[in-house]
């Protein structure tokens, strides 16, 4: 059976930092594959929320996940401080792709954990559809800026 391998683009809008709690440790002893998904979405909020967005409302519409995959390389543990970068991929009228690589600093090397894909729909909740992206989510998506 084929393993999912994520190339990251080289778009990269953000990167974050976040500790491991230990309310994300499974029975492995080790980042549970649900809690790897939460810490991905925080990284969204975190880089959504720098903007004054949310995924409820990113300046005229909503964000819903149509597919997401998470290829994961090491194990993370309850304490490693995660540096998650976020880049950006694709952009269609009404969908983006949003990639993650998440990494731990472990005897002073740089560890790869995971790496991740979500496709972001805009979304709207009220009429149950899919909307185009909006103007300033479109241009910080291009890299540009909310101020001008």
């Amino acid at each position: 059976m084929s393993r999912s391998k994520i190339e990251l683009p080289g778009n990269l809008l953000t990167t974050v930092t976040i500790a491991v709690r230990i309310t994300d440790i499974n029975y492995g002893n080790h980042t549970g594959n649900d809690a790897m998904v939460g810490l991905i979405q925080e990284c969204r909020m975190m880089w959504l929320n720098k903007y004054g967005f949310t995924e409820l409302n990113t300046g005229g519409s909503g964000l819903i996940i149509s597919d997401i995959v998470v290829e994961f390389i090491s194990e993370s543990f309850y304490g490693d401080v995660l540096e998650i970068k976020l880049f950006v991929g694709e952009i269609s009228k009404k969908s983006f792709e949003l990639f993650y690589s998440v990494s731990t600093l472990r005897d002073k090397t740089e560890k790869l954990v995971a790496k991740a894909k979500t496709n972001m729909v805009c979304y709207d909740y009220g009429f149950k559809k899919a909307v185009n992206i909006p103007d300033g989510l479109m241009k910080l998506l291009n890299g540009g800026s909310l101020v001008d």
